[in-house]
């Protein structure tokens, strides 16, 4: 198990760009090589929703449609750390992010196979 803190939200014009970090903490950078990661968003109202996710090494991603050519994940196994870099932002990219983790090889959208999640950081983007 690790406990994952995001951090780097805040608010941006649309057009804009953002870098999330979500770091894995009370984990050696070996165990944080055994967890496949991912990013998810929930905007208000609306329920969490799959933004994407990168493989042990990062060698393979998966994005959502909405974000792909826009978003890009990637991580730092030395650093405990993956990130989310955002370019052109949205309005409709408001949202709360969270990042989640999984000891496995899964990278996809079912939240039920991730087993740790982040408390998330604000995103807001304004018109």
């Amino acid at each position: 198990q690790v406990q994952l803190i995001e951090s780097g939200g805040g608010l941006v014009q649309a057009g804009g760009s953002l870098r999330l970090s979500c770091t894995a903490s009370a984990a050696s950078e070996r165990t944080f090589s055994t967890y496949a990661m991912a990013w998810f968003r929930q905007a208000p109202g609306k329920e969490r929703s799959f933004v994407g996710g990168i493989s042990l090494y990062g060698d393979s991603t998966y994005y959502a449609d909405s974000v792909k050519g826009r978003f890009t994940i990637s991580r730092d196994n030395a650093k405990n750390t993956v990130y989310l870099q955002m370019n052109s932002l949205k309005p409709e990219d408001t949202a709360v992010y969270s990042c989640a983790a999984n000891q496995g090889h899964y990278i996809g959208p079912w939240q039920e196979r991730y087993s740790d999640w982040g408390q998330g950081t604000q995103v807001t983007v304004s018109p």
